[in-house]
């Protein structure tokens, strides 16, 4: 039976990564979106769970409960809900993007690949990029291998450790000037080392990212991704 809705693309969001990430990208997504009515406005299923097993526990500690079957169960739903492309408001959780991605028919928007692609566009100067990323993102290289084909190398903060609490704090609810400080503080560090491009790789930090000043380019992997949903759903 038809329900009298013209076929439109559908952006199925694997979210809770934290709650607060997910509400960010879809206030991105919104404001990126040319709008001049409610029907102009594109088309989420969001599965906005902050039950999935912590990533950090699994990947840094190593003794969590592993994330990828319940990952997979949001993505299996969210494509039998009539999503019609995926995506995930959180950079560690690509570490699972090829089990997500070959559970399903539908295609995932891949943050991390999107982001690297757009970074090699930016050609930074001495081709080292400065990022601000979680411990489990370092670790396992995600950004590592996404950017070796462009010739891009990372530098990280020798603050980790304190990003590591900036991060903390933002999944707890503290976004107050205090934490902001103490991200932009780590930020300016690392873009007096000499880098050429800054890369936010956390969506907890890119709810920070709008008191940041760098004096070099910046790239937000969360605009990134939200620029793509954008064009994804404007391109049939």
């Amino acid at each position: 039976m038809s329900t009298g809705v013209a076929p439109h693309p559908v952006i199925g969001i694997i979210g809770g990564m934290g709650p607060e990430a997910t509400l960010d990208l879809m206030r991105r997504v919104l404001a990126l979106t040319p709008a001049r009515d409610d029907g102009d406005h594109i088309h989420m299923i969001v599965d906005n769970n902050p039950k999935i097993p912590s990533r950090i526990a699994r990947l840094i500690a190593g003794n969590g409960i592993d994330p990828a079957p319940e990952l997979v169960r949001m993505a299996k739903g969210l494509e039998a809900a009539g999503a019609t492309c995926l995506a995930i408001p959180c950079n560690t959780a690509h570490a699972y993007a090829g089990e997500i991605a070959g559970c399903v028919s539908i295609p995932l928007l891949d943050m991390v690949k999107l982001t690297a692609g757009r970074l090699s566009r930016m050609a930074p100067a001495n081709r080292r990029v400065g990022i601000l990323a979680s411990t489990a993102v370092r670790l396992l290289e995600l950004y590592d291998a996404a950017l070796q084909p462009f010739g891009l190398s990372l530098v990280w903060p020798a603050q980790q450790a304190e990003l590591m609490d900036v991060i903390k704090a933002v999944k707890g609810g503290d976004t107050s000037p205090a934490t902001g400080k103490a991200f932009t503080d780590i930020a300016h560090a690392l873009t007096a080392g000499g880098v050429g491009a800054l890369l936010i790789a956390c969506t907890e930090l890119s709810i920070l990212a709008p008191r940041l000043e760098a004096a070099i380019p910046t790239l937000d992997a969360l605009d990134v991704l939200s620029e793509e949903i954008v064009a994804r759903a404007h391109s049939t």
